[in-house]
C-alpha cells in the first residue's frame, strides 16, 4: 500500500513540475533580422537592450503576482504610441521618427521610419496594426511629413516581417498639419473599419469645415477607399473636434474618444471624452464643457476649468475606459455604463510625469508611456519609460 502512495506522489510532483516549465519555458524568439535592400526599405539597427525586458506573453498569468507598476523599458525619445505583435514582443513609435521591437528575450531593435518631419507635436505618431496582422504583416503609420515647406499627415501602410518595414504605401495624405494639433492617433474597430483622429492644425475653422480632414474623426477601409455609407461621401466620420488623441471601442462596440480642450493664457481644462457618433458635430470652436447649442454633441464627461487632464489616448477594459494626461501628470480611470460615465477616479498621479499612450497588453495589463522629454515635461533619471501597470492593484 506504501508502495502505490509513493507511485502516486511522485506522478504527482512530474505533473505539477511538467506544467510549471511549460508556463515559464521563454517563448523562441521571432525570426532573425533582414537586412532591407529593396526601395523604400527602413533601416534597422541594433541598440542596448532596456534594462528590464518586457513581460507580454499571450500566456495567462496570476495578475496577483505582478507588481502595481513595473518600469519594463526606458530611455526612450518621447515614445508616442504601443503595439503588440502576434509572438508578444512590443512595439514601440518615438515622435522623432523610430520604431522600436521590443522582443521577449528582452532584446530591442531600433527601425528608423524615413521621411518624418518632426517639429512641435508632429513626427512619428500613432500606428496600429491590421487585424489579420498575422497573415498581410500591414501596419500603419500616422506620419508628419514636409512638403514642398508646409506640413501634412498622413496613414502609410507598410509590411513589417523580420523587424524590416517594406512595401511602403500611403493609403491617405493631404491631412492637414501644424506645429501643434495634428491628432494622430488610429485604430481599427470590430467590424473592421481604420478610424483616425486629426486635430484641428490651429485653424480653428476646419474644424466645421465638412470638406477638411483636420478636426475630425476619420474612417476608411483598410486599403485607404471611403466606406460608401460614411456620413457625407469622404473620409470624416465626426467633426468639430480640437484636437483629439484617443479612441477606443467599449464591449458594446460604442466609439469612444478623449480630446484635448482649450489652453490659453486665462482659460485651460476643458478636455473630454466623447461618444462618438456617425457623422455628429462636436462643438469646437462654438461650445466647450456644459456649453449646448442646436445640432451639436456635449461631452460625456469634462474636466471643467479648474482642472486640466490633456488626455493623450483611451484604452477599454472591463468596463472603463483609461487614458493618460500629459499635463495632468495622472492615469485616469472612467467606468461607464451605456452612454454615461459614471465615476472618474486618479492614479500615479505625479508619480511618473506626464503620461501619454495607454494600451492593454495581451496579458490584461495597461502598458503607459511617460512623455517627459517632449519639452513640456521634466525629464526624470530613465526617461522616457514604458510601465506595465496591473488594474487589479490600483484600487489598493
Amino acid at each position: 500500500m506504501k508502495s502505490k502512495v509513493i507511485i502516486l506522489l511522485i506522478g504527482i510532483l512530474v505533473i505539477v513540475v511538467a506544467g510549471y516549465v511549460s508556463i515559464t519555458k521563454p517563448e523562441t524568439p521571432g525570426e532573425s533580422e533582414q537586412s532591407g535592400t529593396a526601395e523604400n526599405t527602413a533601416t534597422t539597427t541594433e541598440v542596448t537592450p532596456p534594462v528590464v525586458p518586457p513581460s507580454v506573453s499571450p500566456v495567462t498569468i496570476d495578475t496577483s503576482l505582478l507588481p502595481a507598476t513595473e518600469v519594463i523599458a526606458e530611455n526612450l525619445d518621447i515614445p508616442w504610441d504601443i503595439a503588440f505583435l502576434p509572438d508578444g514582443s512590443m512595439l514601440v513609435s518615438e515622435r522623432p521618427g523610430n520604431l522600436f521591437v521590443f522582443a521577449q528575450d528582452g532584446s530591442r531593435k531600433a527601425i528608423d521610419v524615413p521621411d518624418v518631419r518632426h517639429v512641435g507635436e508632429g513626427g512619428l505618431l500613432g500606428m496600429t496594426l491590421h487585424p489579420n496582422f498575422k497573415q498581410n504583416k500591414f501596419i500603419y503609420l500616422y506620419v508628419t511629413v514636409d512638403q514642398d515647406g508646409e506640413l501634412l499627415n498622413r496613414v502609410i501602410r507598410y509590411r513589417l516581417d523580420n523587424n524590416v518595414l517594406s512595401n511602403k504605401e500611403v493609403i491617405l495624405s493631404d491631412i492637414p498639419g501644424a506645429q501643434f494639433h495634428d491628432g494622430g492617433r488610429m485604430g481599427f474597430s470590430p467590424d473592421g473599419f481604420l478610424f483616425i483622429t486629426t486635430g484641428d492644425a490651429r485653424d480653428e475653422k476646419l474644424a466645421q469645415d465638412k470638406t477638411s480632414l483636420a478636426g475630425k474623426i476619420l474612417r476608411i477601409r483598410e486599403d485607404g477607399s471611403i466606406p460608401a455609407d460614411n456620413p457625407f461621401g469622404n473620409e470624416v466620420y465626426s467633426y468639430g473636434h480640437r484636437n483629439p488623441q484617443g479612441i477606443t471601442w467599449d464591449d458594446q462596440g460604442q466609439l469612444w474618444s478623449t480630446e484635448h480642450g482649450r489652453t490659453t493664457a486665462t482659460l485651460t481644462g476643458m478636455d473630454e471624452l466623447n461618444l462618438i457618433g456617425k457623422g455628429k458635430n462636436y462643438g469646437w470652436p462654438d461650445i466647450e464643457g456644459d456649453k449646448t447649442k442646436q445640432g451639436m454633441e456635449v461631452p460625456v464627461l469634462h474636466s471643467g476649468a479648474s482642472e486640466t487632464w490633456a488626455p493623450a489616448s483611451a484604452a477599454f477594459l472591463d468596463g472603463s475606459i483609461y487614458f493618460g494626461g500629459l499635463r495632468g501628470e495622472t492615469l485616469y480611470r472612467a467606468k461607464i455604463t451605456g452612454e454615461r460615465s459614471v465615476e472618474l477616479a486618479r492614479f500615479l498621479h505625479t508619480e511618473f510625469g506626464r503620461i501619454r499612450v495607454v494600451r492593454v497588453g495581451p496579458d490584461k495589463m495597461l502598458y503607459i508611456s511617460t512623455s517627459n522629454q517632449d519639452g513640456r515635461g521634466t525629464a526624470r533619471k530613465g526617461d522616457d519609460k514604458i510601465i506595465r501597470v496591473n488594474p487589479a492593484k490600483l484600487d489598493l
